[in-house]
């Protein structure tokens, strides 16, 4: 079973740059599905950016300030967040899924706070 481990979240201006990290105990090489989700205060999880197979989604509300990618050879996951803004306030979620019908897999989330 993988265990995922995320990094880089923090306290940003309005404007401001993160990168997310995620880091994977098993390989990443071949997989179905990598991606970030985050979950806002009363909000549910929602998809932020997704590598499914060898194609790449990212939320409307993101697109071309965030980008996705991934390190196999590192089992290394990154999101680049930049043009922040204070509805991009979210606890941060990596996931995995080695299948088409196979488990998700999670980590345990990382804090991303951003100021007006």
């Amino acid at each position: 079973q993988v265990q995922l481990v995320e990094s880089g979240g923090g306290l940003v201006q309005s404007g401001g740059s993160l990168r997310l990290s995620c880091a994977a105990s098993g390989s990443i090489f071949n997989i179905f599905r990598v991606g970030w989700y985050r979950q806002a205060p009363g909000n549910q999880r929602a998809l932020v950016a997704v590598i499914t197979r060898d194609t790449t989604t990212y939320a409307d509300s993101v697109k071309g300030r965030f980008t996705i990618s991934r390190d196999n050879a590192k089992r290394m996951v990154y999101l680049q967040m930049t043009s922040l803004k204070p509805e991009d306030t979210a606890v941060y979620y990596c996931n995995i899924r080695y299948s088409i019908q196979g488990d998700d897999y999670w980590g345990q989330g990382t804090q991303v706070t951003v100021s007006s």
